[in-house]
């Protein structure tokens, strides 16, 4: 995958507001959300309460997946399937400029101010990236590898098809 396609990849995930989260119950099921989200490249940031399940659960375990597909999509569309870990961003400085950037993209956004302590900021740094295309009713995914080495997980099966991203 090439910077243009990578370019793409942040374009698309600028494109969207929603995605699906999918992170890892203590008991082994997955539990997907619908939430909100604002990109900075490739790197996704959202907002969850600190009592909810799904905080719990990637504190438990970090690695979680997410789905993107533009919002009204129609058929030979494109969308994003990207994994890796989430981690709270406690720094001010940063939290900061992401409000920022929330108002810069979606300027009719209505300030939601929970307290500090009742919600957590998360940036979900991607390690698997995997654009698909869906041409003629039929998805085509390719699967690209990110991060340090730009190795593919060490999984069963994880190999097969996937390339380094950078």
């Amino acid at each position: 995958m090439h910077g243009g396609a990578v370019a793409a990849v942040a374009e698309l995930l600028g494109s969207a507001r929603l995605m699906a989260l999918g992170v890892n119950r203590p008991d082994g099921w997955p539990q997907v959300t619908t939430i909100g989200y604002v990109n900075d490249g490739l790197k996704l940031y959202f907002v969850i309460a600190r009592d909810s399940q799904k905080f719990r659960n990637i504190q438990a375990d970090p690695r979680v997946s997410v789905a993107i597909r533009p919002e009204g999509a129609e058929a030979d569309t494109v969308g994003v399937s990207l994994a890796g870990r989430a981690v709270e961003v406690t720094d001010a400085v940063e939290v900061e400029r992401l409000n920022k950037l929330v108002f810069e993209r979606y300027p009719d956004a209505r300030a939601f101010c929970p307290s500090g302590s009742s919600v957590a900021v998360m940036r979900l740094s991607p390690e698997i990236v995997a654009p698909v295309a869906v041409i003629g009713g039929r998805s085509r995914a390719e699967t690209y590898a990110i991060g340090p080495g730009g190795a593919p997980p060490a999984s069963p099966g994880a190999g097969q098809g996937v390339s380094r991203l950078f």
